[in-house]
Parts: structure tokens; sequence; C-alpha cells
């Protein structure tokens, strides 16, 4: 089983912070090409100590971002396949029986793909609700339960899950209370004409690109303990629980939400406006956050916990047409 990764003692520096994360995208664009937005998204979730859930048609290199990531930042990495045939013991782990020297029989868990750093659920919503479900213990306790027995996960420990749009065949919709444990929602676009042709020269010719590592755990989890720190006026977390009340059609004063949407945000996506909005300050060298790093996060922490109503569905509204009406239309100062 997988050691756990103590913080470095040595206080972590704003300055240092930012150094190491731009260290981390440039090595990660030595092999990605494109996906900045992408990146800088994923690496922001991980530095709040959530998850993220990236979503894209196949071929987009999702798979390729997290395995370079988790080769970056010099953590075990783990990549399970969700398909229709997975069952949760393929995840967790089980207990088998051995036979000991002296002739007992005796239970000894076996640990599954889960026990890892960082975990890359390929295409999760592939499999079965049941299946699925699996990962909520260990999204949001950072334990394995099996057998009434529970079993700590390593620390650090995320993951970055994948998914086709649901209109493709054979896909099952991730359930709303596995969604919420996502600190992140983030798309993955086409790639351009320019990084098109890159891409395919990069990955057509004799040279496999791979990344260095050039962070630790250990610094990963200072990172996230200096990000906590960082100040929030009173004014700006004001402002975040305005934008999450107003997701909600019975309490908005924003027309889109009042017409298409069935339910708002959670609270957890107040945690993660804020949380994100400090790292967001940090990558830009400042040491509080403004209302600019609340609305750059707002898409990513908001987009999968607004449930649409059967009108939105019908007239086609992207979540994230109600989320630009949320920032054009929610006062900032009152």
């Amino acid at each position: 089983m997988t050691e756990m990764v103590t913080p470095a003692e040595e206080t972590l520096s704003p300055e240092t912070f930012r150094e190491t994360a731009a260290a981390i995208e440039a090595e990660v664009a030595r092999v990605i090409v494109g996906q900045e937005n992408v990146v800088r998204h994923v690496l922001v979730a991980i530095l709040a100590g959530g998850h993220a859930l990236l979503e894209g048609v196949p071929g987009l290199g999702k798979t390729m971002l997290i395995r370079t990531l988790g080769q970056a930042l010099s953590l075990e990495f783990s990549r399970i396949q969700f398909t229709p045939d997975l069952m949760p013991a393929d995840i967790t782990g089980t207990d088998v029986m051995e036979e000991t020297p002296d002739g007992q029989r005796v239970f000894r868990f076996q640990p599954g793909p889960i026990f890892a750093n960082l975990v890359l659920a390929d295409e999760i919503n592939r499999a079965t609700p049941k299946t699925q479900s699996a990962l909520l213990e260990a999204m949001q306790e950072k334990t394995v339960t099996v057998a009434n027995e529970t079993y700590p996960l390593p620390a650090p420990f995320f993951v970055l899950a994948t998914q086709n749009p649901l209109e493709m065949e054979g896909t099952y919709p991730l359930p709303e209370a596995q969604l919420d444990r996502f600190l992140f929602k983030v798309n993955v676009l086409f790639p351009t004409a320019a990084e098109l042709t890159e891409i395919v020269a990069r990955t057509t010719g004799g040279a496999v690109l791979e990344a260095r590592p050039v962070a630790t755990g250990a610094q990963i989890i200072a990172m996230q303990q200096l990000a906590r720190h960082v100040p929030i006026a009173s004014y700006v977390g004001d402002y975040v629980s305005r934008l999450v009340i107003n997701s909600h059609p019975a309490q908005t004063s924003v027309g889109l939400v009042r017409d298409y949407v069935r339910y708002g945000a959670s609270p957890r996506a107040a945690q993660a406006l804020v949380l994100a909005a400090k790292i967001w300050a940090l990558f830009d060298g400042r040491y509080n956050v403004s209302f600019d790093d609340v609305s750059a996060v707002a898409a990513a922490s908001l987009r999968h916990r607004l449930i649409l109503n059967f009108e939105g569905l019908a007239d086609a509204i992207s979540p994230d047409t109600i989320i630009d009406a949320l920032l054009e239309t929610v006062p900032r100062e009152v």
C-alpha cells in the first residue's frame, strides 16, 4: 500500500508557490499541445485538494493530459478504465484468502487501484451507477471501507475523471451527489488547426515525450496549506454567497435562472469558488482574492452543479449561459 506523504517542514512563500505552479504548467506543455486553460483548471483543482471532471469527445488527449500531470508531480499514478462490467471491488480492492506458513487460512486485504495519489477514472460515465458510487467515499472521506474495515488512502489523493458527452452511446449519467463531489468540471475543446498540426507532428515521429518530475507530493501538500491561508475580504465572500443563492430559481433575480434552472448550486459550490479563487490569485502573484478571481473560476465550479429543468433541456440551454448571466446580473457590491 502507498505510504503517506508528509508535507515539507519549511514554510512555503507565495513566490515559491507561483514558481512551482509555473514549472508544472511548463513541463506539461512540453508534452501536451494547447489546452492551457484545461491544464490551469486541473492544477487549480489539485492544489485546492479537490477532484476534477473533464468532459470531451474521445481522442482529445484527456487521458494523456492527466498521465502527464502525474509524471510532472512525481505522484503514484493509477488508471481505471470504466466499463459496463466493472465492479466496485475492481476499484476499491477486496479481501483474499491466503494460506500462512503454518497451514492456517486467513483473509488479507488486497488494495485496488484507488490506492494511489493520482487516480484517473477514465470514461467514468461508461460504468453503471453502482460502480460509480464506489468512488463516493474515496472522494469525500479519502478512505475505503471493505468488510467493515476502513483503510486510509495515500496523501495527497486526487481523482481526475474523464467522461464522454451523454448523447454518445453507452453512457450512464453521473448522479448529482457524485457530480457535486467534483470541485471542477472542465470542458475539453477541439484543438485549433495549428494545434492539430503540431499534435500530429509530435505523435507521428520517432520521439516519445514524457514529462519530467518538477514537484513532489510534499510540495503539493505545502501548496495546498498555503492556499487556504490566502485572505478573502468579507465583501468578496458575500459576493460568492450571492452568486450561489441566485443560482436557485426560488431566490434569484436572474431571469434565465427562473426560467431554466430546476435546482441551483450546493454549499460545496461556494467552498469551491473560494478555494479556487484563492489559488487563482496566487497564480497571479497576489496574496488576496479579487472579484475577478471568483469570475475566473465560476464556470468550472458551477456548471456541473446547476440542474436544468425540462424547458432548459428542451431549449438546449448551456449551464455556461446561465453562469454568464449570473456574473453579469448579480452585483459585486451591495
